[in-house]
């Protein structure tokens, strides 16, 4: 099944299951805000994403400005600063088993659907 890893505050992922439920497609919604992915689940989305950390990155949000942006870090330490401020990852995720996209164009899902 579709997973979408949705941020009701966001109109680009409010787009995003317009769009999905338009097509038919069963999908599960993901509020990764409330349900904050583990690390090790974070990982596995990255690689899915087949992305660095950092292109995950909302490198704009105040809080990445204030409290990383001039750091040297691994992408474990990426990965972990996105776990503890899950409003620092890029939206909508959308997973289509070992596929994924940053549906940003929102024309990027159709290539894993």
């Amino acid at each position: 099944m579709i997973q979408v890893y949705h941020n009701s505050r966001c109109g680009k992922s409010r787009e995003c299951l317009i769009s999905l439920e338009k097509s038919g497609q069963e999908y599960e919604i993901i509020k990764y805000l409330d349900d904050v992915p583990t690390f090790d689940e974070m990982k596995v989305i990255i690689q899915k994403l087949q992305i660095k950390p950092i292109e995950l990155v909302r490198v704009k949000e105040k809080i990445w400005i204030e409290k990383f942006k001039n750091l040297t870090m691994t992408d474990d330490e990426i990965i972990q600063a996105m776990v503890a401020n899950p409003i620092l990852v890029e939206r909508p995720i959308v997973i289509n088993g070992n596929k994924a996209v940053v549906a940003r164009p929102l024309e990027k899902m159709n290539s894993i659907l």
